[in-house]
């Protein structure tokens, strides 16, 4: 059960909302795309959901187009919220659930089994309009889950969510890819996709700049970052042969550096200077990787 997208291109008139977009979604993976406002992940959804015709290119799932017959093994959550405002949490998701073949007793215990997860056991009969937006996004949530697809679309699921909601629905979506669904979600947030995703395509204007597995891509970028807290001034270390940026905070300071080379050298320069009560050399983060590659940060 692939994903595939081979030379995807969707125009809308003279403007180019995805550009040759080329990728391949393994089965029972996580699989994040990112990318600021505008760079083309929902339009992407919406094609791979059908709702979409690509301009170019052939979007297949297990070899096989996508298209209303494969709609009852998908789920979509989109970004804009929409439930019906009046109407009860359990007529809506059974209603939901039986358009998608599921029966009514099973979309009722379903609808239960999750409530019970999320901890909201006494929204069964309360109106949507009635609920947090926290609350709305896991009734949401339900609605794209309650028929158990093998495909997961998740547009931006943690955006508007305190950290507590955001924690539970993160465990929700990793429970599901643990019973096999494949899981693809956007995110602007890039924490998010770097604790989730084994694989990932950051989008920029349409087009796809970086894509391959999590750590590969870290691999690729060579650089690393190093933190270092001491009793003493650092700023020397600035224009420190193979210090690509540095930044001055106020327990020490935080440098990009070329290689874990360039790190001993630090360490043996600073070693006798004084007290040193952190020297950490980390992995470059997801948005060290698109600040060079886009040009900007976005969070």
């Amino acid at each position: 059960m692939v994903l595939k997208l081979e030379h995807v291109t969707k125009r809308f008139g003279d403007f180019t909302a995805v550009n040759d977009l080329s990728i391949t979604i393994p089965e029972n993976e996580m699989f994040g795309f990112l990318g600021a406002n505008g760079a083309g992940k929902t339009t992407t959804f919406r094609m791979i959901l059908g709702l979409l015709d690509s301009s170019e290119g052939k979007i297949t799932w297990d070899g096989k187009p996508i298209n209303y017959s494969t709609s009852h093994l998908v789920g979509y959550l989109p970004e804009e919220r929409g439930l019906y405002p009046k109407l009860k949490v359990s007529d809506q998701i059974v209603y939901l659930a039986r358009l998608r073949g599921v029966s009514k007793s099973e979309a009722v215990s379903e609808l239960k089994y999750w409530l019970e997860k999320f901890k909201v056991p006494e929204y069964e009969n309360k109106k949507v309009e009635e609920l947090s937006k926290g609350n709305q996004q896991k009734i949401q949530f339900i609605a794209a889950v309650i028929h158990k697809p093998k495909l997961l679309i998740l547009d931006e699921p943690f955006s508007g969510l305190d950290p507590v909601n955001v924690e539970m629905l993160k465990e929700a979506v990793l429970s599901l890819k643990l019973k096999g669904t494949t899981i693809v979600f956007s995110s602007h947030q890039m924490h998010h996709v770097e604790e989730m995703c084994e694989h990932l395509c950051i989008m920029h204007k349409g087009a796809p700049i970086v894509h391959g597995s999590l750590k590969e891509i870290k691999r690729a970028f060579g650089k690393k970052n190093l933190v270092i807290h001491s009793d003493f001034p650092l700023d020397f270390l600035k224009k420190y042969p193979g210090v690509v940026k540095a930044k001055s905070t106020t327990e020490g300071i935080h440098l990009q550096i070329n290689g874990e080379s360039v790190a001993e050298k630090i360490l043996k320069e600073i070693v006798n200077q004084g007290f040193i009560r952190k020297f950490d050399l980390e992995e470059p983060s997801l948005n060290d990787i698109f600040i060079e590659k886009v040009g900007d940060s976005y969070e």
